[in-house]
């Protein structure tokens, strides 16, 4: 590729959640993952936001704020905003039962509790965004956790482009974890190809779509549909 043809990422912003269960400063396998995705972003001018969710005070439930709802503290109105302030969102999280973690599916449920509000154009909040996901483990489950991560994104509203998933997992059982000593994750082709083409996936499809004003506003506002225009539905008093 010349260098006249090279994609433009700058002015795009990220964010990677990573819902590890360990609090930091605790090494976290997911976060070395997350780091190659991260970094090729960055040296693509890319503004990268990460935290790990089990560092903030996330109350349980489906509502934008739970302190509406009985409890007493939550900081996910906050998290809240900067999810809004990224082009791009990736979960990232272990594999615990074959299955995504605690933490992990809080956070969907965080993300689905806000999933009703809506942008500017009447279209739901999501709308406009990118998202894919990360995963690691000593056993099987990636392609499950992935397909279960992205078809929730998409179902909230987030764009998904194509491979949008990546992951890593050791020999079934008990041994090394991603980041251990002679475990071969950080090494391992198949992984290292995957998590490089889901990043470039996630800025092109996010530079496109920033560039495009977002996904168009017809026939997808809520807006609209509450206020009875519904295309291709009759209804004798909006015509």
């Amino acid at each position: 590729m010349s260098e006249a043809t090279e994609p433009v990422f700058q002015g795009l912003r990220a964010m990677f959640i990573n819902c590890t269960l360990k609090r930091s400063p605790e090494r976290s396998n997911t976060e070395g993952l997350i780091d190659r995705s991260a970094g090729i972003m960055r040296r693509n001018g890319v503004e990268v936001d990460v935290i790990r969710a089990v560092d903030h005070d996330i109350a349980t439930g489906v509502w934008p704020d739970m302190t509406e709802h009985g409890w007493a503290t939550d900081e996910w109105p906050q998290l809240y905003q900067r999810v809004l302030a990224a082009h791009i969102l990736v979960l990232a999280g272990p594999i615990w039962l074959g299955d995504n973690s605690s933490v992990t599916k809080r956070v969907v449920e965080r993300l689905y509790g806000c999933s009703s509000l809506l942008n500017e154009h009447g279209q739901y909040a999501y709308y406009g965004r990118v998202a894919g996901c990360l995963i690691t483990g000593n056993e099987d489950g990636v392609k499950h956790c992935a397909m279960n991560l992205l078809y929730s994104l998409q179902h909230l509203g987030y764009t998904i482009p194509p491979q949008a998933d990546a992951g890593w997992i050791g020999s079934i059982g008990p041994g090394p974890s991603y980041l251990d000593p002679g475990s071969g994750g950080p090494d391992n082709d198949f992984t290292n190809r995957n998590t490089t083409f889901m990043t470039y996936n996630l800025m092109h499809l996010a530079a496109m779509l920033d560039r495009a004003g977002g996904i168009p506003a017809h026939g997808n506002q809520r807006t609209a549909w509450d206020a009875g225009c519904r295309p291709h539905f009759e209804n004798p008093e909006h015509r």
